[in-house]
């Protein structure tokens, strides 16, 4: 015959354990998340990198047409 202390026993025990597997997998998915989340991050700030980069560059091309074409003007 089955005590009830043996009864919860053999209940309780393998649902603790399932809980903390479940757990330890739920905290490896979130650390697996975190660090796509973290490449994704590095990649987005390259892009604004690159962003900046370029409209400086188009800043900057822009002011040499301008000036050439007022020394244009100028001439003709």
């Amino acid at each position: 015959m089955v005590t009830n202390e043996q009864l919860y026993l053999a209940i309780g025990i393998p649902m603790l354990f399932n809980a903390t597997i479940v757990g330890i997998l739920i905290a490896l998915a979130n650390s697996k998340f975190d660090a796509v989340n973290s490449r994704l991050d590095a990649i987005e700030n390259r892009f604004d990198d690159m962003r900046d980069l370029w409209r400086a560059e188009l800043r900057r091309v822009e002011e040499v047409i301008d000036a050439r074409l007022k020394h244009l003007e100028e001439r003709g």
